[in-house]
């Protein structure tokens, strides 16, 4: 799982702070989020741009802060104590290095993965829920719900619009042309009667 600065970048709290500065008001800490804050800023202003021009801007700006923030972890973990939490963080940041930077290197890539775990986490949530799903078919039923309706959001589909169209449909659609219902193929049947027309 991509995630880049995790233990020390999640912030915590109706405030904002994240529990090892909350905890110990470590101006290392402070200083390792405002650092993390400014690879974020960069990224804000160039959402929803293409990715060869996320990728040039990366390269430009963000990457000699990732260079200069790798250096002063180093840096950091040699002065505070091995065992502490911050250190903790810190090694966790250093140790996955290669994946925390994948965003550098491909335009396409998101600086977290924060959009999947928000969509997982309605299953996350559910899944004491999903132990009474009534039998090994039931859970199977659950999954592939679960699967419909999160390839509906990806594809930028109201999900019961899709599934209430997708079933109504069903059974009176060519067997050979199943793959027009999936999310990132199907039309609603007005625009189908529109383009017949």
């Amino acid at each position: 799982i991509q995630r880049p600065f995790w233990h020390i970048a999640m912030p915590c709290g109706e405030d904002g702070n994240h529990p090892i500065w909350k905890g110990s008001d470590s101006t290392i800490a402070r200083e390792a989020l405002e650092q993390i804050g400014e690879l974020y800023d960069i990224e804000r202003q160039i959402t929803g741009h293409p990715a060869p021009y996320r990728l040039a801007v990366r390269q430009e700006q963000s990457r000699p802060r990732v260079t200069a923030f790798h250096a002063w972890c180093e840096t950091q973990l040699a002065r505070i104590p091995g065992k502490g939490e911050l250190a903790k963080a810190i090694r966790y940041a250093l140790n996955r290095w290669k994946a925390f930077t994948l965003f550098l290197e491909d335009g396409r890539v998101a600086i977290d993965n924060n959009p999947a775990e928000r969509a997982i986490r309605p299953v996350c949530v559910g899944r004491k829920n999903y132990l009474f799903a009534g039998s090994d078919t039931g859970g199977d039923n659950i999954a592939d719900a679960m699967t419909l309706i999160e390839s509906a959001k990806l594809s930028r589909l109201n999900p019961h619009d899709y599934l209430a169209d997708v079933l109504a449909r069903i059974n009176e659609h060519k067997i050979n042309r199943l793959h027009e219902l999936l999310p990132w193929n199907w039309k609603p049947v007005n625009t189908l009667h529109r383009q017949a027309a």
